[in-house]
């Protein structure tokens, strides 16, 4: 893969569609219910559109009924990086990847044991790598 590190905003325009760079460079989110792996099912990773970074496991997909893929946990703590967010009026915590930054979407604290946090992330964001049989 491309190193995100040495990306520019025009490389990042041809590599990702419109909505993925809103997404994952200017911090946009997808509409609830229209991402294609809101109802995925297949078992594998779930990646970083922009690096390739394994970030969360269908291990921990969970049916949050809140419109985006929600995840209990990430497949590997270091991967993501968690940080502050206090736009749209409301403070929030975002989740961004911790190797290219792309911004992913939110972690909520009314998610399932045994973590009690509902990671929800943007389909646009992600790449799926089903494993392999």
């Amino acid at each position: 893969m491309d190193d995100p590190q040495k990306m520019n905003n025009e490389d990042l325009k041809k590599k990702l569609s419109p909505e993925a760079y809103a997404v994952c460079h200017l911090g946009e989110t997808e509409s609830p219910f229209s991402g294609k792996y809101y109802h995925n099912k297949e078992t594998g990773m779930y990646q970083c559109i922009v690096c390739g970074h394994d970030l969360f496991s269908s291990d921990t997909k969970f049916e949050s009924g809140s419109g985006w893929p929600s995840f209990w946990d990430p497949a590997n703590k270091e991967n993501v990086e968690l940080v502050d967010d206090d736009s749209a009026g409301m403070h929030r915590t975002e989740v961004r990847c911790k190797n290219c930054g792309s911004h992913l979407g939110h972690v909520f604290d009314d998610g399932p044991n045994p973590t009690g946090k509902r990671y929800c992330i943007n389909s646009v964001a992600l790449n799926f790598m089903p494993k392999k049989k």
